[in-house]
This record gives C-alpha cells, structure tokens and sequence, in this order.
C-alpha cells in the first residue's frame, strides 16, 4: 500500500488520530527516566529499523525522517546515524518496561518479488545517464553560488541494496546494535529497568511483521495485562493496518504519534451499517477485521495492484460506502478472523466477497471515464502552456526553482564552516533526488499515460514537447500502437489488456487466462489476510503474474479452496540471490557472484540485464511495472546448496537462521531467574511469565 497516499487519506479523514509528539528541547536536561511530556507513559516500545536504517544510510534523501543527521562515508557512519536516530525516539517515548528492536529478516516468496523489483529498478537508477548531467549542471550552480560541499569521495555505502539479509553490512549492524544495546543498558538511567529484545536480520520474518507476532502471542498469555501501552516506530502504511489487526486498544505510532483508538473511535461511527439485517448487532472488532480487509483492494505489498482503485482517487471512501450501503444485500461481515485464531476453516466468506467486489466492478467504468476526463483536462493544459513547459525541458535542472534563494553573494569557500559545508552537502543531494525525480516525470516529458512498454535502458526515451504534440491522437493516448493499446474503458478493453498484459489472444484464451489470474488473485488475498492475522501461511506461496484483475472479473470465488505448504524460508543468502541485480554482486560470498555474473552460469536467466518496463497510465518511471523474470526456487536452490561448503566462517554465521536475542540489566527482576536456571549450554528454560 502506497505510503504517502495512504496516510494523506487517513489525516484528512481522520484528522484526529495524529498528535505532535512533543521533544525534549536542547536547552533542557535530557533524562528518559523522568515523566513522558507528550503525557502517556508507555509500556512498550517497538521500532521497525528498517524505517530507521534507511534514513540513517540517506539522511539526504528523507528530508522528514533523516532527523538532521550527516550523510554517512562509512559503516561505522551509519551505525552512529542509527545510535542517535534511536536514541532520539527512545527518549521521545519513554518506554518503562520493553524495547522491542526488529529488523527485516528474509521475507516470504509473496513479498520477495516486490523486494527484487525493487532492488532491480534501483540499480538501473543508479546507471541513470541523465542523472549524471544532472549532477554536473548542479554542481555548477552551487559553484556559481559560493556554496562549497564535500567531494566525492570513495563509499563503502553507496549502494543501498546492501540493506538485505545476509550481507556484510547487515551482519556487522547486528553487532554495533548489540554493543549499542549493553552500553545503553550499562550508563543511561531511562534504560535501567526495561528488558530489550534484538530480532536481528537473521532472524526470518518482516520486521513489522515480528513485531505484531510478539503482541500476538503476549496477548495469549493469561497474566497479560489489557491495559498495557504500545509504540510503534515505522514508515510503512501496512503498520496501521497491522496494528487495528491486533485490536491492542491502548496502541500508537510514532513518526507524530497515529493514536490507533482514536482511529478505532473513528471507524466505530464511521462504518455505521445503513441498512442492517434482522437481529444484526454491530461488533466494531468484527468492522475492524473487514475494514483491514477490504482496503487490501486498494493496494498492498503482496499482490499487484488492481486497475480499478486508486487511492488518490476515492478508492478506500468508496470500499468503504459500497460496504455500509450494501451489507444486508452482501450477507453480513467478511471475515472471523476468531476462527483463524481457533485453526479453522471458514474464516472468509468468499461469496460475500465476490458480491462485494462485483458491486466495486460495477463503479469501473465511471471510475475509467473520470480517469480519462481527468488526463485530458491536464492534456490540455499542457498544450496550452506549451511554451513555457518546452523552455523548462530544455533548461533543464539548471532553470528549476528548488527554493528562493536569500542573498546572492558569492560567498569565499576559505570562509566556511564544516557544518555548512555538511549542510551544504545534504542540499545538493535533495535537489538532485527533486531533479531527477522532476527528470522521470513523463507527464512533464510528453510521455504520460503511454501504453508504451519500454526496453531497458528506458530513459534513453525523452521527447520534446514539439514532437508529443505532432503525435497528440483525437483520444489523447500520445505514443501508443494501436495493437498494445489497452484504452480502459472504452468498449473492448478487458479484452484488450488480457491480450497486451497476459498475451491471451482468442476468446477461449482471455476466458482461461481470466480463471487462472482470478484464482490466484484471491489466494493472494486470503494469503495476505492470514499473513496479517497469523503470521505466513506459507514462506513458498507467490502470485505468479506481474498484473492483477478487473475487480468485474472476480468472479467465481467460492470455488477457490487453497491449500498453502508453510515450508520454511529462505537461507539469507539465498535471498540474497533471489533479489540482487548484478550490480550489486559485490555484496554476496565470493562464490556465489559468478551465478549471476557469468554467462556460463545456469540460473544467468534469472538476472537479465535488459527487462521490459511498462509505463502504461503511469506518470514517473519509477512507478512502472517491472517485467522480471520469477525466480524458480528449485534451480536456485539446487545451485547455491553446491557452494555452501566453500563459505567462510563468518559467511557460515551470516547466512544461518538465529533466534531473538534478550538484553536486560542483572539488576531486572527477570534476571535472576535466568542466571539460576541457566547451565551454559542454550538449553531452553521456562520463564515465568509474571515477571514482566
């Protein structure tokens, strides 16, 4: 689900549910032992660090979350950037009882094909040939300007690819984390009385993800206490989603703080049924399981997206009416997650779904009109202001307004500070990101809303306004064949796309082909709810096409009867190679480079240097779809288990499957139970679940 999109929905429907979170100033004695100013003393802390280790590898590319920290040269750069970040949250929050500190460790299959598009698609960035005269252009201007920035210089942390299980990288910040954990544990008062828990990368599982299986599984131990405080810390709009799943009442998160009840409170009056059946009586856990539910149409990480729904076009407001207006008509509510807790069957009502979806398939071609209404008005906008616009593309970066600019002396280099010189830096960087950015931009470029399926490299493609305006069709699809076309909503277009997206060409084939990609797209669903609710049903199980249905053509739901395999998940290592371009080779054992470096290589299929990006109705490059070929775990795997023997000591730690790790003082109530029962030999022993 789209970040941005998703929260800039919930904000301005909710506007209640976030509060600034109030900040101890520098002037004033920082001690996390003392009261909580924001008011709320929380139990429990969880941070999600792949939200923080990326902005601590960047800073200069998250102007909201990088806090103000340097850009980092060195490993030992972005650990420091890390230490402060966390500290910096830790001291916001306060938590009195648990740390909870989780980092992405290998994923399911489900959510590796969207972490190897990913991967792919940034290292074409990093080949970017515009972004290198974008570079130079800036570098220039800020020269004009006075303003000195550091050189470029040799990185160990130029490639944010790294920032997967099992490298170097990952393993060394699971040991700087542990050192930073036993210090913090040792000298700082706020930390005194809290037990901390490590899940480090080679720990399996999301790092949101392990987070909510630890509440799961703590709200099942009877001495649980309901009232307990939660806060999460993490970027990804899935964490709210998460946490109305664990229906925690007392739960927020952190970037401001999102008061999870206060969106419970919210949901309660506004999913309010309109016309309810005989007897029906409103159970808001029940709501809450549906909502989480039905906004999975509208986007998630698992399954790609569904051409009906936008966010930014109305797409939850419109879930959610269909879902009020239309419940008695539907049967009543979707899901009992109850019985998926219970281990039974039946906790989805796929003819309520299918019911629900088809009223939702109804609204597509009004939903398409309005598409198409819409990209006409800015057509003709952009043909009005042609001028201006085609001077702005061939000024390039260099006529591009970032900020006004106060003062235009030029100032000596002599006379800078090092500070401003960081400060400096970190401009550059962000108006290079806007730059580029506004450089991918095909709205701008001539080249929105193409059915065009591009060839790597496709930024080669740029047309000048003049010649988009020679090739403006009486329909406004600009660059189009008429053979790839898919046109939505006009008459004919479901064909269309299964002809263009799926290659199905005869009646007979659209119809199979529908079937097939209906059946799996509903598997994914129940994968996805389960996945929220339970943790993965399966670590094997992906959707096996790069599109997803009409929400008209769900159809035939209730035959759907899955049957995941859990199976187990991937060595880090062989994640790894399940979702690195070659570019970033460097990062795996030295043995296992040449499985995707060298053409003799018997799995060289698996990473193509050229792959299709289709661009159809998407605005910047960076949204296209990546055509990649699937990984076939199989032939991966029966390549890299050859190499296991010849891995290093270190490599052997790096790519094996670890447990959760438990820091507290000896001096916690907990610890002395420990000492006695352990003999040394990493034995299990049973703790006694009242200490807490």
């Amino acid at each position: 689900m789209g970040v941005p999109s998703f929260f800039r929905w919930l904000v301005n429907k909710y506007p209640k549910v976030v509060v600034k979170a109030i900040e101890v100033g520098e002037d004033q004695i920082l001690d996390a032992s003392l009261p909580n100013p924001n008011g709320i003393e929380f139990d429990n802390l969880f941070l999600d660090m792949n939200g923080i280790i990326h902005p601590c590898f960047h800073p200069e590319e998250d102007d909201d979350d990088g806090y103000g920290l340097a850009p980092p040269r060195t490993y030992e750069d972005v650990f420091n950037n890390i230490f402060e970040y966390t500290d910096r949250l830790f001291n916001v929050v306060r938590p009195r009882k648990l740390l909870y500190i989780a980092i992405d460790g290998v994923a399911p299959r489900a959510k590796m094909n969207q972490q190897r598009a990913r991967r792919f698609k940034s290292a074409m960035d990093k080949n970017l040939a515009v972004g290198e005269a974008e570079e130079e252009k800036l570098r220039q201007q800020f020269e004009k300007e006075g303003k000195k920035i550091l050189p470029e210089q040799e990185s160990e942390v130029s490639d944010s690819n790294i920032i997967t299980p099992g490298t170097d990288f990952m393993y060394k910040l699971s040991k700087a984390l542990r050192s930073y954990i036993n210090l913090r544990l040792s000298q700082d008062s706020g930390w005194r009385d809290i037990k901390v828990i490590l899940s480090d990368a080679n720990v399996p599982g999301e790092g949101e993800h392990k987070v909510m299986s630890f509440i799961r599984h703590q709200r099942t131990v009877p001495s649980y206490d309901p009232n307990t405080r939660h806060c999460l810390y993490g970027l990804d709009a899935d964490l709210i989603m998460l946490s109305l799943a664990t229906h925690e009442v007392h739960l927020s998160i952190l970037r401001e703080f999102l008061h999870v009840w206060i969106l419970r409170e919210y949901l309660e009056l506004d999913m309010q049924i309109n016309d309810p059946p005989e007897n029906f009586k409103f159970d808001l856990e029940r709501i809450i399981d549906d909502f989480i539910f039905i906004c999975f149409f509208a986007g998630n990480d698992f399954l790609p997206h569904m051409p009906t729904l936008e966010i930014h076009e109305g797409a939850i407001d419109l879930l959610m009416t269909v879902y009020k207006k239309e419940f008695k008509n539907i049967g009543g509510y979707l899901v009992d997650m109850i019985l998926v807790h219970d281990k039974k069957l039946g906790y989805i009502k796929l003819s309520r779904v299918e019911k629900f979806v088809l009223l939702i398939g109804a609204f597509e071609e009004k939903i398409f009109k309005k598409r198409s209404d819409i990209r006409e008005r800015k057509l003709r906008r952009l043909c009005y202001n042609n001028d201006s616009i085609e001077e702005d593309i061939d000024a390039g970066s260099s006529n591009f307004n970032f900020e006004a600019i106060e003062g235009s002396a030029v100032v000596s280099a002599d006379n800078v500070s090092s500070s401003e010189i960081v400060e400096n830096t970190k401009e550059f960087k962000q108006k290079l990101k806007a730059s580029i950015r506004r450089k991918s931009d095909l709205f701008r470029n001539g080249d929105f809303g193409t059915d065009k399926v591009w060839s790597t490299p496709f930024w080669k493609f740029h047309y000048p306004i003049s010649y988009f305006l020679l090739n403006l069709h009486s329909d406004l699809y600009m660059f189009s064949h008429s053979s790839t076309q898919v046109r939505l909503g006009a008459t004919g277009f479901k064909e269309r796309y299964y002809k263009c997206k799926f290659s199905a060409d005869s009646p007979g084939e659209i119809e199979s082909k529908r079937k097939e990609v209906v059946k799996s797209y509903t598997e994914g669903l129940l994968w996805v709810l389960l996945y929220y609710f339970s943790g993965p049903p399966s670590w094997k199980w992906f959707y096996p096409f790069h599109y997803g249905p009409f929400a008209s053509n769900m159809k035939g739901l209730a035959q759907v009867k899955p049957q995941f395999q859990k199976g187990a998940p991937f060595k880090p290592v062989d994640t790894l190679m399940a979702v690195l371009p070659p570019r970033s080779a460097h990062a795996l054992p030295k043995g296992y480079r040449t499985l995707m470096m060298e053409e003799c290589s018997t799995i060289i299929d698996f990473y193509p240097s050229d792959f299709e990006i289709d661009m159809d109705g998407k605005r910047f490059t960076w949204q296209g779809i990546c055509k990649l070929p699937f990984i076939e775990e199989s032939r991966l795997l029966h390549e890299t288990r050859k190499l296991e023997k010849e891995l290093m000591a270190e490599e052997i730690d790096r790519n094996a499957e670890k447990l959760d790790q438990l820091y507290m003082r000896s001096t916690h109530g907990m610890a002395s139970q420990i000492v006695s029962l352990s003999n040394g030999d990493n034995q299990s022993i049973n703790i006694d679940t009242n200490l807490r």
